[in-house]
């Protein structure tokens, strides 16, 4: 499967050079060329977030946060840059659904989308703070959810209980339950062919925070303990996957916001790619 990592959603906060080396945010997805069609693993900005007429981003995000809401760096934008049409695009799978996960689910309306149960439970009947965390209209088109439980019983995966395949895709794709920032955060693990990649969504936001001497900015670290659903769960999650990118040479763990990962993960595939030319 080839597997091409996108920035669906720059973002541009205040005091940006406090966040991290780069001064932006990034909205990391994965487009996978699977047998069958295409799979999205989130969606970043959707189409309609971008056209300041219809935009569904609520101003304080709009301001806090400052994304660039360009057409062009929509998945829709990028996948028919790349050739194929939305129709060409199956299946969704989503760590979560925040509005920079979920926004393009709608320039996808006929693609099934995967997700964790609690989160879908979440999102549709939010309660306290969770009605500030999901834009319903950003699914009002009424998508093909496929919500998927943990299963006790369910496979282990590098340590990782309750991992399980998801109906309908290659079972190189597995849906990782990773709670704490969200009540149904998952992160979603590939199997690449040479290595594993593990998606862990906002499951952290730094990439020193895989380092051996975990490390995160000031500013990111205190964005991540006001938006998160469950600190314990989520402190312990972080390790557990800093754990997994120390140990395990044959995986690659990156976060959903990070430039730094995203420029690591497009050089890594880019050599991949010449190796297999060479080949």
């Amino acid at each position: 499967m080839r597997i091409h990592h996108l920035n669906c959603g720059s973002m541009c906060p205040p005091l940006g050079s406090l966040i991290n080396e780069r001064g932006l945010l990034v909205c990391h997805v994965l487009l996978v060329e699977a047998p069958g069609g295409l799979v999205l693993v989130d969606t970043g900005m959707g189409t309609d977030d971008c056209d300041p007429a219809r935009t569904r981003i609520h101003r304080a995000f709009r301001t806090l946060v400052r994304p660039r809401l360009e057409r062009a760096e929509t998945a829709l934008a990028q996948v028919e840059a790349l050739g194929f049409r939305a129709a060409d695009v199956r299946h969704l799978v989503l760590t979560h659904l925040d509005l920079d996960h979920a926004g393009g689910i709608s320039d996808f309306p006929h693609a099934r989308v995967h997700l964790h149960g609690p989160e879908l439970d979440a999102a549709l009947r939010p309660r306290g703070r969770d009605r500030l965390r999901y834009i319903q209209a950003q699914w009002a088109h009424g998508p093909d959810w496929a919500s998927h439980r943990a299963d006790p019983g369910g496979e282990r995966w590098h340590g990782f209980e309750c991992v399980r395949d998801l109906p309908g895709l290659p079972p190189e794709i597995l849906l990782v339950p990773l709670a704490g920032h969200s009540r149904g955060h998952a992160g979603v693990a590939i199997d690449g062919g040479d290595g594993w990649l593990l998606h862990a969504g906002d499951a952290y936001f730094y990439h020193g925070e895989m380092e051996p001497e975990a490390r995160c900015t000031r500013l990111l670290s205190a964005f991540q303990a006001l938006d998160d659903s469950d600190r314990k769960t989520r402190i312990a999650n972080q390790k557990r996957l800093r754990e997994l990118a120390l140990q395990h040479a044959d995986v690659r763990v990156f976060c959903a916001h990070d430039p730094v990962e995203l420029e690591r993960a497009r050089a890594a595939a880019g050599t991949a790619v010449a190796a297999q030319v060479a080949s």
